[in-house]
């Protein structure tokens, strides 16, 4: 709220004192501007980017051995998937060579029975000598071992390589169902990282923002107490206020009191809140502190062409509160 200023005359000290009031006046009406809570605001994110750095921290570690984890899996999936597979080519070799002990050996008995089975004395006989029919005789008997030998050598080597097959696909489902887990706890943690390195970059652009802010709060600070000091200067040489009414309590004034609603600004470049006071600078000094009676706390951080001499204005933040305090003669403590 913008008005015109009437005069009056104030010492350099309380000039001062007024100048540096209105710098904690700035503080406390900048609402999400406030100094104090912008420090207090910058003070939490430091604290929660911290702690949101060690949980990135403790994430990265467990992250890491959960990858280191997943790669011993990995590759221990990878050798059973060898192993099986070397398996299933020597189930196919071993096959192979059942199937053909086995047809040796039936052959062996087709001829036999289509035959008959070899005389002895037939074969001594048959032969030049005895030692051709005794060699004869021993490859006869030999033949027959072997193949019996080859088909049940090879069923056992069979039987073996099955099981071991069974029991391979058995552990590479087990490790396959590890790896599964460790993979999916991977991405789990992987998540969790790039949403805490998100929420670390967003508390790092609002510090940023913060500092903007409080360095906007210090600039805007500055044009408060510049302009005050130029409606201050503007009461030098003006004709003097009428003497304050009697007070019993020093530090305290007696005023009449009215109320007003209007957005915007005061005077001295302030956004309007409820605690700004309009006052005549000549009788009361902008940035004065003050308690009012049924009203709070109050700074003097406005002017304005009605308020002159022992008055002042409240701001309300609506015309009813303010038609409801109406004009009050109240005894205000200036601090």
């Amino acid at each position: 709220m913008s008005r015109p200023v009437r005069g009056g005359r104030e010492s350099r000290l309380a000039f001062g004192f007024a100048l540096f009031a209105a710098i904690l006046l700035s503080a406390s009406l900048a609402g999400a501007q406030d100094k104090a809570a912008l420090k207090q605001h910058q003070r939490t994110l430091a604290t929660r980017s911290h702690s949101a750095l060690l949980g990135l921290y403790a994430l990265d570690s467990r992250l890491a051995q959960t990858r280191g984890e997943l790669a011993r899996v990995h590759q221990r999936v990878l050798a059973l998937r060898a192993e099986r597979h070397q398996a299933h080519v020597q189930l196919k070799v071993i096959g192979h060579n059942l199937r053909v002990s086995q047809d040796l050996l039936g052959a062996h008995l087709r001829t036999l029975y289509e035959e008959g089975e070899p005389n002895a004395i037939a074969i001594l006989l048959g032969s030049g000598s005895l030692d051709d029919a005794v060699t004869r005789l021993n490859d006869l008997e030999q033949s027959a071992r072997q193949s019996e030998a080859a088909v049940s050598d090879t069923r056992e080597g069979h039987a073996k390589l099955t099981e071991l097959a069974s029991t391979l696909a058995v552990q590479t489902r087990q490790a396959e169902e590890l790896e599964a887990r460790a993979r999916a706890t991977a991405a789990s943690l992987e998540s969790a990282r790039a949403a805490r390195v998100e929420y670390l970059a967003s508390l790092a652009r609002q510090r940023r923002l913060t500092k903007r802010q409080l360095a906007t709060l210090d600039t805007h600070a500055r044009r408060v107490v510049q302009k005050a000091a130029a409606i201050q200067s503007q009461r030098t040489g003006a004709a003097a206020p009428a003497p304050a009414p009697a007070s019993a309590t020093p530090g305290t004034v007696t005023v009449t009191a009215t109320g007003y609603s209007l957005p915007g600004h005061t005077s001295t470049g302030l956004p309007v809140g409820f605690g700004v006071v309009a006052v005549d600078p000549a009788v009361i000094p902008l940035g004065t502190r003050m308690t009012i009676p049924g009203y709070g706390e109050g700074v003097a951080a406005d002017t304005g062409s009605a308020v002159s001499g022992y008055t002042i204005d409240l701001w309300f933040p609506t015309l009813a509160d303010a038609l409801a305090w109406g004009r009050r003669t109240v005894t205000i403590s200036l601090h």
